[in-house]
């Protein structure tokens, strides 16, 4: 490998790896990422540091826990003083691009970036701020929309969205940058380049074109079961996203709706899976591929109907795992499978590595080199979510075989992933894992003050609240237009 290679970071949208032929679906088409798998790393346990879109991304971007970036929710700004993984390449003489949504919120639309191909997706400004009373929050606001995205007659078939048509903006402006560095290396310029493409897909809504549609006619599409028990496995957390889903109100379990549901979201998969290929062929056409570390991850999953919740915002393996896969110029590690697990937050200090660049602030996630290499760490990763439905500050701790999730003030969650990987028993509690779950609410509770993170959470609304209601009357715009 090259000393300066370019990194091409390809990011989907609520994507979760379960439903993915490259880790090892029976049904779901992505032929391409099954490539990339064959030609690189795929990491079999990896976790996004927050299961909600900006938090994730920010987390992402500079190798942070939300708890220290001060991301909290989907209308937070990250400061312009935290560093991103754009500034450490820019400074190190890469030329650093980014085509499609980012989800960053406020002035600052670039962190570290040279420039933008496109603009985003989700408005800039503060207008998806959850509200600071905590036990009231979002209560009055009818959230049926979420739970009714994901029945019939709103997925399915459909002629186009603008989501749709924002991917393919996206990807013909990435793929036109592409082509112009492939002029400059002709022309004897020689500076890499970092270039993040990210997707909508598959995010909601989840409407398909007949062509995707019809990919998966007379296909067998799996659906979630649902035990007679169900309502009593949930946690306080669990309870507090349904309400503010509205899966406790409209009813999401028809087989049809729910057959409906998937056969789409398999749809919108193969279509990622088509925008990889494009990418990376284009590098290979181009004589770039040989130079060029190809990563793909996507900021978080969506439950998808399962135990009856949709979205995100869950650390349930559906809403928390991430795919992740990393695909090297010169065939190094091809093939290789890292079952330990990781963090979207560990992309940072592993791309400092593989370029040689030295870690000059204090970062949380840690180089995936040494799992890379088959070195027998035992890692741990925590994951967080404290707002937009949830009224209390929650964590999720993950090491071995155990996920643990602690939510102050109400009961934990313990499970076995190995022996239960649907979550469904609870071992919390339980006399023969006492030991188990201390030692895993001690990690947490030695890493993260939930406490403190509450109080700032809630003067960050409060801020954020009085900055928006300004910034309406001053009619103030932070969307960024490509020049």
């Amino acid at each position: 490998m090259a000393d300066s290679p370019n990194i091409l970071l390809i990011m989907a949208d609520q994507l979760m790896p379960f439903l993915m032929g490259a880790y090892g679906h029976p049904v779901v088409k992505t032929p391409n990422l099954d490539r990339l798998v064959e030609q690189g790393v795929r990491f079999d346990a990896a976790y996004t540091a927050c299961p909600l879109c900006a938090p994730a991304r920010a987390s992402l971007m500079t190798g942070t826990y939300i708890s220290h970036n001060k991301v909290w929710d989907n209308a937070a700004p990250l400061a312009s003083d935290q560093v991103t993984i754009a500034h450490y390449l820019s400074n190190a003489g890469y030329d650093t691009v980014t085509s499609g949504k980012l989800h960053y919120t406020g002035p600052d639309q670039l962190h570290g970036f040279r420039r933008r191909l496109t603009t985003d997706i989700y408005p800039s400004s503060f207008d998806w701020l959850p509200t600071a009373q905590r036990k009231r929050q979002d209560r009055f606001i009818d959230r049926r929309a979420h739970a009714n995205s994901y029945c019939l007659p709103n997925v399915g078939v459909c002629q186009w969205t603008r989501y749709l048509a924002y991917d393919e903006e996206t990807q013909f402006r990435a793929l036109e940058y592409l082509h112009a560095k492939r002029i400059d290396k002709y022309e004897g310029k020689v500076d890499p380049f970092f270039l993040c493409v990210s997707f909508h897909c598959p995010h909601d809504p989840f409407n398909v074109t007949q062509e995707m549609w019809d990919l998966y006619q007379d296909r067998e599409i799996e659906i979630p079961e649902y035990p007679a028990n169900m309502d009593d496995t949930y946690s306080a957390m669990d309870r507090w996203l349904n309400s503010y889903h509205g899966t406790d109100r409209i009813d999401i379990k028809d087989p049809q709706s729910l057959t409906a549901l998937r056969r789409s979201y398999y749809g919108l998969v193969t279509y990622i899976d088509r925008k990889v290929g494009e990418l990376v062929k284009a590098l290979e056409r181009l004589k770039l591929r040989e130079n060029t570390i190809v990563i793909f991850v996507s900021d978080h999953g969506d439950m998808l109907a399962e135990k009856n919740m949709v979205q995100k915002r869950s650390f349930y393996e559906f809403s928390s795992r991430v795919p992740m896969i990393m695909s090297f110029p010169d065939g190094w590690a091809a093939g290789t499978q890292c079952a330990q697990p990781v963090s979207l937050i560990d992309l940072v200090p592993t791309i400092l590595q593989l370029v040689g660049i030295d870690q000059h602030r204090p970062l949380d996630g840690s180089s995936l080199l040494p799992c890379i290499e088959g070195q027998g760490t035992d890692r741990v990763i925590f994951s967080e979510s404290h707002t937009n439905g949830i009224y209390e500050p929650c964590f999720m701790i993950r090491k071995g075989q155990y996920k643990y999730i602690y939510i102050r003030n109400e009961a934990s969650q313990l499970f076995n992933l190995d022996s239960d990987p649907g979550e469904w028993s609870n071992l919390s509690g339980h006399p023969d894992y006492v030991e188990i779950e201390i030692g895993l609410r001690d990690q947490i509770l030695a890493t993260f003050n939930p406490n403190a993170i509450e109080e700032e959470l809630i003067n960050s609304l409060l801020n954020r609240e009085l900055i928006k209601q300004a910034n309406k009357i001053n009619s103030v715009n932070w969307d960024y237009s490509p020049s």
